[in-house]
C-alpha cells in the first residue's frame, strides 16, 4: 500500500515516518506541507492512503479532498478533536490525535488494510442512497442519477427534478459507484454515461457533454476526455 503524508509541520511528518517503519508493508511515496503541494503530490504518486492534517497554510485537509480527482482512503492526523464528526462524514478510516500513539496508528492501519482488501475484491456496488434534506428524504436509485457534483466536502445529486446534497466526499461515493455506468468528467463531477445526450469539442482538448435533464454542459478535462475516447472505442 502506498501512502502520502500531508502535514505542515516537518517534525510531525518525520515522527509519523518513524512510526510507519514498524509497518514495512506500507510504502511512504511522498510528503507535502500544504494543500497545493499535496494536490500535486497526489496526482504524481497516486497514493492508496492519505495521512492528512486538517489545519494547514493555503486551505484545510477537507479542501484538499475536494481538489483530488481520485480520493484515496484517508486517516486524519491532527492536534484538534473538534473535527472528528466531520471527518467521519467524509468516510475517513480514522482520526488520530497528535502526538500519534503507536497502538492507535496500528489500529488505523489495520482498517486501511481491510479497506484496501475490500476495495480490491468488492462487488457490493452501491445501488441506492438514502438522502435527507430538511424535512424531505428519499432512497435515491443511483442508476437514475445523471450527475454527481462536489460542493466543498459534500455531493449534490442531480436526480429527476431534485438536487439534494449528501454529506459525503465525492471520492468516497465514487468508490461505491458502478464503474460501467459512471465516469469521472473532471475533479468535481461524475456523470452517468446513460444520460449523455450530446458531446461537443471543448477547450484545450477537452469535451463539452450535455446530459438529458441537465440544462448546463459538463466540461470534461483533456485527460478524462482521452480516457472516455479510449473506453468508447473498446
Amino acid at each position: 500500500m502506498r501512502a502520502l503524508i500531508v502535514d505542515d509541520e516537518a517534525l510531525a511528518r518525520r515522527e509519523l515516518r518513524r512510526l510507519l517503519r514498524e509497518h514495512p508493508w506500507l510504502q511512504v511515496v511522498g510528503e507535502a506541507a500544504n494543500v497545493a503541494e499535496a494536490a500535486a503530490a497526489a496526482e504524481a504518486t497516486a497514493p492508496d492512503l492519505l495521512f492528512l492534517d486538517i489545519h494547514m497554510p493555503g486551505g484545510s485537509g477537507f479542501e484538499l479532498l475536494t481538489r483530488l480527482e481520485r480520493v484515496p482512503h484517508v486517516i486524519f492526523t491532527t492536534a484538534y478533536d473538534q473535527h472528528a464528526v466531520r471527518a467521519f462524514e467524509v468516510d475517513a478510516l480514522d482520526y488520530l490525535l497528535k502526538p500519534v500513539e503507536p497502538e492507535r496508528l496500528a489500529e488505523a492501519l489495520a482498517r486501511a488494510r481491510l479497506a484496501a482488501a475490500a476495495g480490491a475484491a468488492r462487488r457490493d456496488v452501491l445501488e441506492r442512497l438514502f438522502v435527507q434534506e430538511g424535512p424531505r428524504c428519499w432512497f435515491v436509485p443511483l442508476r437514475e442519477v445523471r450527475l454527481l457534483s462536489a460542493e466543498d466536502d459534500r455531493v449534490r445529486l442531480y436526480w429527476n427534478a431534485v438536487s439534494p446534497l449528501v454529506p459525503r466526499a465525492l471520492g468516497a461515493v465514487e468508490r461505491r459507484l458502478d464503474p460501467a455506468l459512471f465516469f469521472r468528467a473532471n475533479r468535481a463531477q461524475i456523470l452517468n454515461l446513460e444520460f449523455i445526450e450530446r458531446i461537443d469539442p471543448g477547450f484545450n482538448g477537452g469535451l463539452l457533454v450535455r446530459l438529458r435533464g441537465h440544462a448546463d454542459e459538463v466540461e470534461m478535462s483533456r485527460r478524462q476526455a482521452r480516457l472516455l475516447r479510449a473506453r468508447q472505442s473498446v
